[in-house]
């Protein structure tokens, strides 16, 4: 399978014909990316710089897994600022000159799901693993795994630079995202599975549990939304021309990845306003006698946090 061609969307031919012209007929789509792109960048530009400031305003009170919230909303706003050179590219110019500077922030895109997996992965251990989850909440660990996470980044970013249209390379993004994609999955399955569960001798669920398992739900839904189409379709490319497949599939696949960079902080952003809401309402277990179950003890999850209901 070739895929040398993954690199969102392709660089200016070597005719002096732009990006936009050589799809020809089959440009909708490329015009579709575009708009998507722009929402990016009027949106999840100023969306992901208030997850900055709230984090910042809150570092005395932040959530185990606001670290990786941290770097993920400064990686979506160096991503969604490249808008108007990729709008350049794609329709102006003629050269790859510009293209080298995309495909390094493409690659950033591209693997911004390890830090999407660290987050799904503290979520999972909070409320599968809580005695484990206790024993870890120093966060040193935390912040050596997202270094680890960044050097990641940037070495695969640097590689596509340099490298990124050397046959073959972007079967690296599709090992990315496949294993990222159902790590994400996995993790938000199991907190539904384990929010589902009701305590013995009762036949609803606790209100927090269920306002924790209507929000899980909504992530998992939009990590499928954002991240299935890379995983459903790229595999396959050899069932699409290639004309198609660059044109029609890369633009409609990367479009919808890349609009995680607004969804996300929008969704963390909601959250909190719902939190602060609901925090007089929270439900405490005072009785002496009464057994703390530590399933109703819960983290409300975001696709960007974890936060434990005390």
């Amino acid at each position: 399978m070739d895929v040398s061609h993954l690199n969102r969307p392709p660089n200016a031919t070597s005719g002096a014909v732009t990006v936009y012209q050589s799809c020809g007929d089959l440009n909708a789509v490329l015009i579709w990316y575009l708009v998507l792109q722009s929402i990016n960048m009027f949106l999840g530009v100023p969306a992901n710089l208030m997850v900055l400031w709230l984090i910042h305003k809150n570092k005395g009170d932040s959530s185990t897994s606001d670290i990786f919230i941290f770097h993920l909303a400064v990686l979506d706003i160096l991503f969604c600022l490249i808008f108007p050179l990729e709008l350049a590219n794609i329709v102006f110019l003629t050269t790859s000159t510009a293209g080298y500077v995309l495909r390094f922030f493409y690659g950033m895109k591209d693997t911004s799901p390890l830090l999407l997996s660290c987050i799904c992965l503290d979520r999972y251990v909070a409320v599968l693993h809580p005695i484990t989850f206790t024993r870890l909440k120093d966060r040193q660990h935390r912040t050596i795994l997202a270094l680890v996470a960044w050097l990641l980044i940037f070495a695969y970013s640097a590689a596509k630079c340099a490298l990124g249209g050397v046959v073959n390379f972007d079967k690296i993004f599709i090992g990315i995202i496949l294993a990222a994609f159902f790590l994400m999955v996995f993790c938000n399955t199991a907190i539904l599975i384990a929010l589902r569960q009701s305590r013995q001798g009762r036949d609803a669920m606790h209100p927090v549990k269920k306002r924790a398992f209507k929000l899980v739900l909504v992530i998992l839904v939009i990590i499928v939304f954002n991240y299935s189409p890379p995983v459903a379709l790229f595999p396959f490319e050899d069932f699409f021309s290639p004309d198609v497949f660059r044109c029609y599939i890369h633009n409609i696949a990367f479009g919808l990845m890349n609009l995680s960079s607004s969804i996300q902080p929008v969704l963390y952003l909601s959250k909190e306003k719902m939190t602060r809401v609901t925090d007089c309402c929270q439900i405490r277990v005072t009785h002496p006698q009464q057994e703390a179950n530590v399933s109703d003890r819960i983290p409300i999850p975001s696709i960007t946090s974890t936060t434990h209901i005390e």
